[in-house]
């Protein structure tokens, strides 16, 4: 009787904590399974090896779904990040290392050593820039589809995360770049 009781308890709590969660969540560990065998070049190998993992990509999907998720939704931290990676982008300007870290990215121009960081504060959901010894807030998530951007003056501006408010940002900006000058 007492081995259904925890059962049943260990059930009732797993089935609670995906539905009130509300939370789609990344589904992490499936992607970087699904990445991977995106990677093979061949079509033919990529589909065989999709039918053959199936179960794997089954177990994944229950994993995201009743535990990985979850706890990125109640932490906002995904358990299985891609902290440590980093990713070479060549641009018109440059070529640009990308590392990955646990609280953001660094991002460093090559042939140089200075590195500019992005930096995530999951106490108040704050993004903020590091450069040459000094670290400034970008913006930060007010919820409700909003955020509070720090403008260059120092001033406070509440945005919309539409493409409305995202307008109304740009305009600000730009205004204020074009007084400055």
């Amino acid at each position: 009787m007492k081995k259904k009781s925890i059962t049943l308890l260990l059930a009732a709590t797993l089935a609670g904590s995906v539905l009130c969660s509300s939370c789609i969540g990344s589904f992490g560990l499936t992607n970087k399974l699904l990445t991977w065998n995106k990677g093979i070049d061949s079509k033919l190998v990529n589909e065989l090896v999709f039918l053959i993992l199936s179960p794997v990509y089954a177990t994944t999907a229950v994993a995201d779904l009743l535990v990985l998720n979850t706890i990125e939704f109640w932490s906002g931290e995904n358990p299985v990040a891609d902290a440590g990676s980093s990713k070479t982008i060549d641009t018109a300007n440059g070529i640009y290392t990308v590392q990955a870290n646990e609280d953001g990215y660094s991002i460093r121009k090559e042939g140089t050593d200075e590195t500019v960081g992005l930096i995530f504060d999951s106490g108040d959901k704050s993004w903020s820039v590091e450069a040459n010894g000094a670290q400034h807030k970008l913006f930060r998530y007010a919820g409700d589809g909003e955020a509070i951007v720090y403008l260059p003056d120092g001033q406070e501006m509440e945005v919309k995360l539409d493409p409305a408010g995202i307008m109304a940002f740009r305009q600000a900006v730009n205004g204020y770049f074009y007084a400055a000058h």
